[in-house]
């Protein structure tokens, strides 16, 4: 789809054929800007129907003049041209009755709808050429929940919307065939004692604040948490079973996540165990590892079927990984 009107190489304004106003700018811009002319180009009408929309616009105190209408010279003009925000367009849209201005409309109320009923909104110009890859794993991930999820919409697309900048293989996602390892090969050995320790010292600051009761970390049965810690930092034939620091914590968080090893807490200890372990081989990046993505992280994992095990800990290894910063 090519632009209809374009001033400077930084402004370029049309409507797709879903109705969606696609207006692309200069980035350091707070608004964009638009003549009458492009306007009416917009919405198929005449200019002096844009003249009379954009005047009574005006005069209703809708929009403000000063912070909506600029002079702007542009090359092949002896004098000032008029261009207006983003927000008179819109009005414009909504008080004309052509074609277009309807389907923009209907686009629009779509839009809006969306907004109010799941909370949040997608532009497809900003996710690109991903954006029904970025929409499907939204899809997939929730899959992996029964239908009375306790994760809510946002969350998910919170989490999701970490994946971005080292977005995974949806074929192989789809595939089963997700690769599960990292990139960090420094080794990273804790002992069941250490991991013991710290999350010991965690009830007891949970408890002085009164998140906790006695019952919180108190294993089901003895040696559960070493076995745990045993299985992930176990080796054979003189090689690490995972070999990575992300495999590690991946397995840390799902397996007491998921084989509750506690008579209560196991959420909570799995998510401390996770960035515990991260946090001592110097790889939590908490740009990346957000409290809402690790609360999110975290409950996917609990309700997750256990055959899913290695998407789940595919997913996590995938949003640890950042080549940026990678100790290889």
């Amino acid at each position: 789809m090519k632009p209809k009107t374009k001033i400077k190489n930084q402004l370029a304004v049309y409507q797709a054929k879903s109705g969606a106003i696609e207006l692309k700018a200069d980035a350091t811009k707070e608004t964009i800007w638009a003549t009458q002319a492009q306007i009416a180009d917009i919405f198929h009408i005449e200019r002096s129907v844009v003249t009379k929309h954009i005047r009574n616009i005006i005069a209703g105190k809708e929009v403000l003049t000063k912070s909506n209408v600029q002079k702007m010279h542009i090359p092949n003009s002896d004098k000032p041209i008029a261009f207006y925000s983003l927000d008179i367009v819109l009005a414009v849209g909504y008080r004309t009755n052509s074609t277009k201005a309807i389907e923009f409309r209907k686009w629009a109320t779509k839009i809006l709808r969306q907004h109010i009923t799941l909370g949040y909104t997608i532009n497809r110009s900003i996710i690109a050429t991903h954006y029904n890859e970025f929409m499907k794993a939204i899809g997939d991930i929730k899959t992996l929940l029964p239908a009375n999820q306790v994760v809510d919409s946002a969350s998910v697309l919170e989490l999701v919307r970490l994946f971005a900048d080292t977005w995974l293989s949806l074929d192989a996602y789809d595939k089963d065939a997700l690769e599960v390892k990292g990139v960090t090969k420094k080794q990273t050995m804790v002992t069941a004692d250490e991991l013991a320790l710290a999350l010991s010292q965690l009830k007891q600051s949970l408890m002085k604040n009164r998140q906790a009761t006695e019952l919180f970390g108190t294993e089901r049965s003895s040696g559960a948490i070493a076995g745990i810690v045993g299985n992930v930092m176990q080796s054979f034939a003189g090689k690490p079973m995972y070999p990575s620091v992300e495999e590690k914590a991946a397995h840390l968080l799902y397996f007491i996540v998921k084989n509750h090893p506690f008579t209560d807490g196991n959420k909570r200890s799995g998510a401390f165990a996770f960035v515990w372990f991260l946090q001592r081989a110097k790889r939590l990046d908490s740009k990346r590892m957000s409290p809402e993505a690790l609360t999110t992280l975290t409950l996917l994992i609990a309700e997750s079927n256990p055959k899913d095990k290695s998407k789940m800990i595919g997913l996590v290894c995938r949003l640890l990984i950042n080549k940026s910063n990678s100790t290889l």
